[in-house]
């Protein structure tokens, strides 16, 4: 429990410098394992009312559990929930066939960018890990990005001895990451330790489950029969199949997370 105190105590720790620094901030909730434990951490870090809105992002190809345990959550917390749709790509007629990774820089990319721009956020609160993916293994906990959300990943400050770099010039879009040096195991091994209620989805049903989660069209459960918390924590120790192994955008080409985060993808 040494080690996930520490961690929490670390990112509670950037949650209140971002929310001590940019007057304008946000937490991007994707209803998944990582932004819950997030959602749990802020609301940790401000004694159990989380100061910070909720952006969530819905391109209507949800999986319905995941609208309805979002707003029984954000009922139940008292939470400031703001939801984002691209209106136009969708009466466009957006969808996944038309291309999983044009799909996503519509519904998704522009969808945040337009409710970011709407409400003024210069900051955004995210829940993503260096382990689950290549291209997060590049990125800062304070990460800035053009107006455009645009991220040049070779262009990041450097953040040594936990110095992170906070002041950046006017107009900068930055991304803030307080879990990115948590793992998948340590995010599941919180869960328990903490009892946070996450989306049943994650629980073996008839022999399946879902390890990560997004929209239905693009998102495949696994074989699994962990059914419990405990039970997915043991799986974890032993499994050698990546975590975004059912993510059909991940499976375009071998950089295609790269390319959609590049233009702003979360």
């Amino acid at each position: 429990m040494e080690h996930l105190e520490r961690l929490e105590s670390e990112s509670i720790y950037i949650i209140r410098e971002a929310y001590r620094k940019y007057k304008k901030i946000a937490m991007l909730w994707s209803i998944g394992k990582d932004s819950t434990v997030l959602l749990h951490l802020a609301r940790k870090a401000f004694y159990g009312h989380c100061p910070i809105p909720l952006v969530h992002i819905d391109t209507t190809f949800k999986i319905p559990e995941m609208i309805t345990y979002r707003d029984k959550i954000a009922q139940e917390w008292g939470l400031k929930l703001v939801v984002g749709k691209n209106e136009e790509a969708l009466r466009d007629g957006m969808n996944p066939e038309r291309g999983r990774l044009d799909c996503c820089t519509a519904l998704k990319t522009e969808g945040l960018q337009q409710i970011m721009a709407k409400h003024e956020f210069q900051g955004l609160l995210m829940g993503i890990r260096r382990d689950e993916e290549g291209s997060r293994g590049k990125e800062r906990y304070f990460s800035p990005r053009n107006k455009d959300f645009e991220w040049n990943f070779k262009e990041q400050p450097p953040e040594l001895w936990n110095q992170f770099q906070t002041e950046f010039p006017a107009g900068t879009h930055v991304r803030v990451h307080p879990l990115l040096h948590w793992t998948e195991l340590n995010v599941w091994q919180y869960i328990l330790h903490e009892n946070i209620p996450v989306i049943d989805l994650y629980f073996s049903k008839n022999g399946k489950r879902y390890r990560s989660l997004g929209c239905a069209p693009c998102t495949a459960p696994i074989t699994s029969e962990a059914k419990n918390v405990e039970e997915i924590i043991e799986e974890l120790k032993n499994t050698r199949e990546t975590e975004r192994s059912g993510r059909a955008q991940d499976q375009v080409d071998a950089y295609a997370m790269q390319k959609l985060r590049v233009r702003g993808y979360m």
